[in-house]
Protein backbone atom coordinates (compact mmCIF):
# COMPACT_ATOMS: atom_id res chain seq x y z
CA UNK A 1 0.00 0.00 0.00
CA UNK A 2 1.39 3.39 -0.99
CA UNK A 3 -0.88 5.56 1.13
CA UNK A 4 1.34 6.99 3.87
CA UNK A 5 0.25 6.34 7.45
CA UNK A 6 -0.40 9.11 9.95
CA UNK A 7 2.65 10.62 11.61
CA UNK A 8 1.25 9.67 15.01
CA UNK A 9 1.95 6.00 14.31
CA UNK A 10 5.67 6.79 14.37
CA UNK A 11 5.37 7.48 18.10
CA UNK A 12 4.21 3.97 19.06
CA UNK A 13 5.08 0.35 18.44
CA UNK A 14 2.83 -2.67 18.25
CA UNK A 15 1.79 -3.73 21.75
CA UNK A 16 4.39 -6.13 23.19
CA UNK A 17 1.91 -8.90 23.97
CA UNK A 18 0.35 -8.66 20.51
CA UNK A 19 3.78 -9.29 19.00
CA UNK A 20 5.13 -11.79 21.53
CA UNK A 21 2.03 -13.97 21.58
CA UNK A 22 2.41 -14.52 17.84
CA UNK A 23 5.83 -15.96 18.55
CA UNK A 24 4.43 -18.12 21.35
CA UNK A 25 1.67 -19.37 19.01
CA UNK A 26 4.25 -20.22 16.35
CA UNK A 27 6.30 -22.17 18.88
CA UNK A 28 3.23 -24.10 19.98
CA UNK A 29 2.34 -24.84 16.34
CA UNK A 30 5.89 -26.16 15.89
CA UNK A 31 5.31 -28.62 18.72
CA UNK A 32 6.95 -26.83 21.65
CA UNK A 33 5.08 -27.41 24.96
CA UNK A 34 4.87 -23.72 25.90
CA UNK A 35 3.37 -22.78 29.26
CA UNK A 36 2.11 -19.20 29.17
CA UNK A 37 2.40 -17.43 32.52
CA UNK A 38 2.67 -13.96 31.03
CA UNK A 39 -0.92 -12.82 30.47
CA UNK A 40 -3.47 -11.70 33.05
CA UNK A 41 -6.51 -13.22 31.38
CA UNK A 42 -8.77 -14.97 33.95
CA UNK A 43 -9.20 -18.60 32.97
CA UNK A 44 -12.24 -19.42 35.12
CA UNK A 45 -15.89 -18.90 34.11
CA UNK A 46 -18.16 -16.17 35.46
CA UNK A 47 -20.78 -17.03 38.06
CA UNK A 48 -23.45 -19.32 36.54
CA UNK A 49 -26.06 -16.71 37.50
CA UNK A 50 -24.31 -14.25 35.19
CA UNK A 51 -24.44 -16.69 32.29
CA UNK A 52 -28.10 -17.36 33.03
CA UNK A 53 -28.90 -13.64 32.98
CA UNK A 54 -27.17 -13.31 29.61
CA UNK A 55 -29.04 -16.28 28.17
CA UNK A 56 -32.45 -15.15 29.41
CA UNK A 57 -31.91 -11.64 28.05
CA UNK A 58 -31.65 -12.84 24.46
CA UNK A 59 -35.41 -13.16 24.09
CA UNK A 60 -36.13 -9.60 25.25
CA UNK A 61 -37.87 -7.55 22.52
CA UNK A 62 -35.11 -4.91 22.54
CA UNK A 63 -32.17 -7.25 23.05
CA UNK A 64 -30.79 -6.91 19.53
CA UNK A 65 -31.44 -3.22 18.98
CA UNK A 66 -29.02 -0.34 19.42
CA UNK A 67 -28.54 0.47 23.07
CA UNK A 68 -28.06 3.77 24.89
CA UNK A 69 -24.57 5.25 24.87
CA UNK A 70 -24.92 5.62 28.65
CA UNK A 71 -26.07 2.05 29.17
CA UNK A 72 -29.26 0.80 30.79
CA UNK A 73 -30.36 2.92 33.78
CA UNK A 74 -30.39 -0.26 35.88
CA UNK A 75 -26.75 -0.95 34.89
CA UNK A 76 -25.66 2.49 36.05
CA UNK A 77 -27.60 1.94 39.27
CA UNK A 78 -25.89 -1.44 39.74
CA UNK A 79 -22.49 0.21 39.28
CA UNK A 80 -23.36 2.96 41.77
CA UNK A 81 -24.64 0.36 44.27
CA UNK A 82 -21.45 -1.66 43.79
CA UNK A 83 -19.37 1.39 44.74
CA UNK A 84 -21.60 2.10 47.72
CA UNK A 85 -21.44 -1.45 49.06
CA UNK A 86 -17.81 -2.26 48.30
CA UNK A 87 -16.04 1.08 48.75
CA UNK A 88 -18.46 3.17 50.80
CA UNK A 89 -18.75 5.68 47.95
CA UNK A 90 -22.15 7.21 47.23
CA UNK A 91 -22.45 8.38 43.65
CA UNK A 92 -25.21 9.63 41.35
CA UNK A 93 -25.92 6.92 38.75
CA UNK A 94 -27.48 9.45 36.39
CA UNK A 95 -24.61 11.89 35.91
CA UNK A 96 -21.52 10.38 37.52
CA UNK A 97 -21.42 6.84 36.12
CA UNK A 98 -20.58 5.85 32.53
CA UNK A 99 -20.46 2.19 31.40
CA UNK A 100 -17.61 1.42 28.99
CA UNK A 101 -16.70 -1.34 26.56
CA UNK A 102 -13.72 -2.23 28.72
CA UNK A 103 -11.63 0.21 30.73
CA UNK A 104 -8.95 0.32 28.03
CA UNK A 105 -11.50 2.18 25.89
CA UNK A 106 -11.88 4.61 28.76
CA UNK A 107 -8.19 5.49 28.74
CA UNK A 108 -8.49 6.63 25.14
CA UNK A 109 -11.79 8.46 25.64
CA UNK A 110 -10.63 10.31 28.75
CA UNK A 111 -7.45 11.35 26.97
CA UNK A 112 -9.34 12.53 23.88
CA UNK A 113 -11.70 14.54 26.06
CA UNK A 114 -8.97 16.50 27.84
CA UNK A 115 -5.71 16.48 25.90
CA UNK A 116 -4.52 18.84 23.20
CA UNK A 117 -1.25 18.36 21.30
CA UNK A 118 1.61 19.42 23.55
CA UNK A 119 -0.25 18.91 26.83
CA UNK A 120 1.57 16.87 29.45
CA UNK A 121 0.41 13.71 31.22
CA UNK A 122 1.85 12.25 34.42
CA UNK A 123 2.36 8.50 34.01
CA UNK A 124 3.68 5.95 36.53
CA UNK A 125 6.86 4.05 35.69
CA UNK A 126 6.49 1.11 35.91
CA UNK A 127 2.90 1.20 34.74
CA UNK A 128 0.35 0.03 32.20
CA UNK A 129 1.84 0.71 28.72
CA UNK A 130 -1.47 2.00 27.31
CA UNK A 131 -1.18 5.22 29.35
CA UNK A 132 1.91 6.10 27.34
CA UNK A 133 0.77 4.88 23.93
CA UNK A 134 -2.55 6.75 24.08
CA UNK A 135 -0.79 9.91 25.23
CA UNK A 136 1.61 9.72 22.29
CA UNK A 137 -1.12 8.91 19.77
CA UNK A 138 -2.85 12.14 20.78
CA UNK A 139 0.43 14.04 20.37
CA UNK A 140 0.61 14.89 24.05
CA UNK A 141 3.77 14.48 26.13
CA UNK A 142 4.31 11.74 28.72
CA UNK A 143 6.01 12.89 31.93
CA UNK A 144 7.00 9.90 34.04
CA UNK A 145 6.96 9.80 37.82
CA UNK A 146 9.20 7.00 38.98
CA UNK A 147 8.04 4.30 41.36
CA UNK A 148 10.75 2.45 43.24
CA UNK A 149 10.84 -0.65 45.41
CA UNK A 150 12.70 1.28 48.13
CA UNK A 151 9.64 3.56 48.41
CA UNK A 152 7.13 0.67 48.32
CA UNK A 153 6.22 1.67 44.73
CA UNK A 154 4.61 4.93 45.88
CA UNK A 155 4.95 8.28 44.07
CA UNK A 156 7.76 10.52 45.27
CA UNK A 157 5.81 13.42 46.78
CA UNK A 158 8.82 15.71 46.89
CA UNK A 159 9.29 15.19 43.14
CA UNK A 160 5.63 16.04 42.51
CA UNK A 161 5.77 19.13 44.73
CA UNK A 162 8.79 20.49 42.88
CA UNK A 163 7.55 19.56 39.40
CA UNK A 164 6.47 22.27 36.97
CA UNK A 165 2.91 21.16 36.24
CA UNK A 166 1.76 24.21 34.31
CA UNK A 167 1.15 22.05 31.21
CA UNK A 168 -0.03 18.89 32.99
CA UNK A 169 -3.69 17.99 32.38
CA UNK A 170 -4.00 14.40 33.64
CA UNK A 171 -2.25 12.23 36.21
CA UNK A 172 -2.71 8.47 35.85
CA UNK A 173 -2.80 6.38 39.02
CA UNK A 174 -3.15 2.62 39.32
CA UNK A 175 -3.68 1.25 42.83
CA UNK A 176 -3.61 -1.58 43.63
CA UNK A 177 -0.67 -1.23 41.29
CA UNK A 178 0.05 -3.26 38.21
CA UNK A 179 2.62 -4.77 37.74
CA UNK A 180 4.07 -4.54 41.26
CA UNK A 181 0.99 -5.47 43.34
CA UNK A 182 1.57 -2.54 45.71
CA UNK A 183 -1.35 -0.96 47.56
CA UNK A 184 -1.65 2.79 47.98
CA UNK A 185 -0.27 4.18 51.22
CA UNK A 186 -3.16 5.33 53.47
CA UNK A 187 -2.10 8.96 53.18
CA UNK A 188 -1.49 8.94 49.42
CA UNK A 189 -4.97 9.61 48.05
CA UNK A 190 -5.79 12.50 50.43
CA UNK A 191 -2.42 14.08 49.64
CA UNK A 192 -2.92 13.70 45.88
CA UNK A 193 -6.45 15.13 45.95
CA UNK A 194 -5.21 18.28 47.71
CA UNK A 195 -2.22 18.50 45.39
CA UNK A 196 -4.36 18.10 42.25
CA UNK A 197 -6.84 20.72 43.42
CA UNK A 198 -4.06 23.23 43.91
CA UNK A 199 -2.78 22.60 40.38
CA UNK A 200 -6.04 21.99 38.47
CA UNK A 201 -5.02 18.47 37.38
CA UNK A 202 -7.44 15.64 36.66
CA UNK A 203 -6.60 12.52 38.70
CA UNK A 204 -7.62 9.20 37.15
CA UNK A 205 -7.22 6.00 39.17
CA UNK A 206 -7.32 2.76 37.18
CA UNK A 207 -8.73 0.30 39.71
CA UNK A 208 -9.41 -3.20 38.27
CA UNK A 209 -7.44 -5.21 40.87
CA UNK A 210 -9.22 -4.17 44.08
CA UNK A 211 -10.63 -7.55 44.99
CA UNK A 212 -7.96 -10.02 43.90
CA UNK A 213 -6.03 -11.28 46.95
CA UNK A 214 -6.81 -7.99 48.66
CA UNK A 215 -8.86 -7.79 51.86
CA UNK A 216 -8.99 -3.99 51.91
CA UNK A 217 -10.44 -2.78 48.58
CA UNK A 218 -10.19 0.99 48.31
CA UNK A 219 -11.29 3.67 45.86
CA UNK A 220 -9.82 7.07 45.15
CA UNK A 221 -13.41 8.36 45.12
CA UNK A 222 -13.76 7.56 48.84
CA UNK A 223 -11.34 10.42 49.55
CA UNK A 224 -13.09 13.65 50.63
CA UNK A 225 -12.96 16.18 47.79
CA UNK A 226 -12.11 13.59 45.13
CA UNK A 227 -15.43 14.23 43.37
CA UNK A 228 -14.08 17.67 42.42
CA UNK A 229 -10.88 16.52 40.71
CA UNK A 230 -10.99 12.79 40.08
CA UNK A 231 -12.30 9.96 37.94
CA UNK A 232 -11.94 6.24 38.51
CA UNK A 233 -11.89 3.41 36.00
CA UNK A 234 -13.01 -0.04 37.03
CA UNK A 235 -13.69 -3.29 35.24
CA UNK A 236 -15.54 -6.58 35.50
CA UNK A 237 -12.70 -8.39 33.71
CA UNK A 238 -10.58 -9.44 36.66
CA UNK A 239 -13.00 -9.51 39.58
CA UNK A 240 -15.77 -11.42 37.82
CA UNK A 241 -13.84 -13.49 35.23
CA UNK A 242 -15.43 -11.51 32.39
CA UNK A 243 -12.40 -10.23 30.46
CA UNK A 244 -13.77 -11.15 27.03
CA UNK A 245 -17.09 -9.44 27.76
CA UNK A 246 -15.36 -6.03 27.63
CA UNK A 247 -17.32 -4.32 30.40
CA UNK A 248 -15.83 -1.40 32.24
CA UNK A 249 -17.05 1.67 34.05
CA UNK A 250 -16.01 5.25 34.65
CA UNK A 251 -17.15 7.07 37.77
CA UNK A 252 -16.49 10.41 39.43
CA UNK A 253 -16.73 14.09 38.62
CA UNK A 254 -19.96 14.64 36.68
CA UNK A 255 -18.59 17.39 34.43
CA UNK A 256 -15.66 15.21 33.44
CA UNK A 257 -18.02 12.27 32.81
CA UNK A 258 -20.09 14.41 30.44
CA UNK A 259 -16.94 15.45 28.56
CA UNK A 260 -15.97 11.79 28.11
CA UNK A 261 -19.51 10.98 26.95
CA UNK A 262 -19.11 13.49 24.14
CA UNK A 263 -16.17 11.47 22.86
CA UNK A 264 -17.70 8.06 23.49
CA UNK A 265 -20.97 8.86 21.75
CA UNK A 266 -19.06 9.81 18.60
CA UNK A 267 -16.69 6.82 18.75
CA UNK A 268 -18.84 3.75 19.44
CA UNK A 269 -22.36 2.56 20.18
CA UNK A 270 -24.11 1.23 23.27
CA UNK A 271 -23.16 -2.08 24.85
CA UNK A 272 -25.05 -5.24 23.80
CA UNK A 273 -28.16 -5.66 25.95
CA UNK A 274 -27.26 -9.17 27.13
CA UNK A 275 -23.83 -8.10 28.34
CA UNK A 276 -25.42 -5.34 30.37
CA UNK A 277 -27.87 -7.76 32.00
CA UNK A 278 -25.02 -10.12 32.83
CA UNK A 279 -23.03 -7.24 34.32
CA UNK A 280 -25.95 -6.22 36.53
CA UNK A 281 -26.07 -9.73 37.97
CA UNK A 282 -22.29 -9.89 38.46
CA UNK A 283 -22.18 -6.58 40.31
CA UNK A 284 -24.69 -7.92 42.81
CA UNK A 285 -22.52 -10.90 43.76
CA UNK A 286 -22.41 -11.98 47.40
CA UNK A 287 -19.30 -12.16 49.56
CA UNK A 288 -19.08 -15.86 48.70
CA UNK A 289 -18.04 -15.01 45.14
CA UNK A 290 -15.06 -12.91 46.24
CA UNK A 291 -14.04 -15.57 48.75
CA UNK A 292 -14.13 -18.30 46.12
CA UNK A 293 -11.99 -16.50 43.54
CA UNK A 294 -9.47 -15.50 46.18
CA UNK A 295 -9.25 -19.05 47.49
CA UNK A 296 -8.30 -20.13 43.97
CA UNK A 297 -5.75 -17.36 43.51
CA UNK A 298 -4.26 -17.94 46.97
CA UNK A 299 -3.51 -21.59 46.14
CA UNK A 300 -2.05 -20.63 42.78
CA UNK A 301 0.09 -17.94 44.37
CA UNK A 302 1.47 -20.46 46.84
CA UNK A 303 2.53 -22.74 43.97
CA UNK A 304 3.87 -19.83 41.93
CA UNK A 305 6.05 -18.59 44.78
CA UNK A 306 7.51 -22.08 45.05
CA UNK A 307 8.38 -21.93 41.35
CA UNK A 308 9.90 -18.46 41.71
CA UNK A 309 11.95 -19.66 44.67
CA UNK A 310 13.34 -22.42 42.45
CA UNK A 311 14.36 -19.77 39.94
CA UNK A 312 16.26 -17.93 42.67
CA UNK A 313 14.29 -14.69 42.34
CA UNK A 314 13.08 -12.43 45.15
CA UNK A 315 9.64 -10.89 45.74
CA UNK A 316 7.35 -9.21 48.24
CA UNK A 317 4.97 -11.92 49.53
CA UNK A 318 2.39 -9.30 50.52
CA UNK A 319 1.73 -7.94 47.03
CA UNK A 320 -1.88 -8.16 45.84
CA UNK A 321 -3.60 -8.74 42.50
CA UNK A 322 -3.35 -11.57 39.98
CA UNK A 323 0.38 -11.29 39.29
CA UNK A 324 3.64 -11.84 41.11
CA UNK A 325 6.31 -9.21 40.52
CA UNK A 326 9.76 -10.70 41.06
CA UNK A 327 13.27 -9.26 41.08
CA UNK A 328 16.05 -10.76 39.01
CA UNK A 329 19.65 -11.15 40.16
CA UNK A 330 21.66 -7.94 39.83
CA UNK A 331 22.38 -6.69 36.30
CA UNK A 332 20.25 -9.33 34.59
CA UNK A 333 18.40 -7.76 31.61
CA UNK A 334 14.72 -8.65 31.87
CA UNK A 335 14.05 -9.34 28.19
CA UNK A 336 17.13 -11.55 27.89
CA UNK A 337 16.01 -13.52 30.92
CA UNK A 338 12.48 -13.97 29.52
CA UNK A 339 13.72 -15.02 26.09
CA UNK A 340 16.18 -17.51 27.60
CA UNK A 341 13.51 -19.03 29.84
CA UNK A 342 11.22 -19.40 26.83
CA UNK A 343 13.97 -21.02 24.77
CA UNK A 344 15.36 -23.35 27.44
CA UNK A 345 12.30 -24.29 29.52
CA UNK A 346 9.41 -23.32 27.22
CA UNK A 347 8.01 -21.02 29.92
CA UNK A 348 6.72 -17.58 28.98
CA UNK A 349 6.60 -14.74 31.52
CA UNK A 350 6.52 -10.96 31.05
CA UNK A 351 9.67 -8.80 31.22
CA UNK A 352 9.38 -5.81 33.52
CA UNK A 353 10.70 -3.47 30.85
CA UNK A 354 7.42 -3.49 28.93
CA UNK A 355 6.02 -1.49 31.86
CA UNK A 356 8.73 1.16 31.74
CA UNK A 357 12.39 1.80 32.46
CA UNK A 358 11.84 1.15 36.18
CA UNK A 359 10.81 -2.38 35.28
CA UNK A 360 14.31 -3.35 34.23
CA UNK A 361 15.58 -6.11 36.46
CA UNK A 362 12.10 -7.46 37.17
CA UNK A 363 9.71 -9.99 35.64
CA UNK A 364 5.98 -10.63 36.07
CA UNK A 365 4.23 -13.98 36.56
CA UNK A 366 0.47 -14.34 35.97
CA UNK A 367 -1.72 -16.32 38.36
CA UNK A 368 -4.22 -17.06 35.58
CA UNK A 369 -2.78 -20.56 35.32
CA UNK A 370 -4.10 -23.80 36.83
CA UNK A 371 -2.23 -25.20 39.84
CA UNK A 372 -1.24 -28.39 38.04
CA UNK A 373 0.15 -26.33 35.17
CA UNK A 374 2.27 -24.29 37.58
CA UNK A 375 3.55 -27.57 39.05
CA UNK A 376 4.46 -28.79 35.57
CA UNK A 377 6.34 -25.57 34.96
CA UNK A 378 8.16 -25.95 38.26
CA UNK A 379 9.14 -29.50 37.38
CA UNK A 380 10.93 -28.23 34.28
CA UNK A 381 13.33 -26.34 36.49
Amino acid sequence: MKTPTANRLKSVEEYYFSQKLREVAQRIAAGQPIINMGIGSPDKAPDPKVLQALTESLSHPKAHQYQSYQGLPELREAMANFYDQQYGVKIDPKDSVLPLMGSKEGIMHISMAFLNPGDQVLIPDPGYPTYTSVTKLLEAQPVYYMLEETNQWQPDRQFLEQLDTSNVKIMWLNYPHMPTGARADKTLFPWLVAWAKSRNILLVNDNPYSFVLNNTPTSLLATPGADQVALELNSLSKTFNMAGWRIGMLLGNSEAIQAVLKVKSNMDSGMFYGLQKGAITALGASATWYQSINATYAQRKKRMLELIDRLGLTYDPHQVGMFVWAKLPDHTPAKNYVDQLLEDKHLFIAPGTIFGAQGEGYVRFSLCVEENTIEKASARL
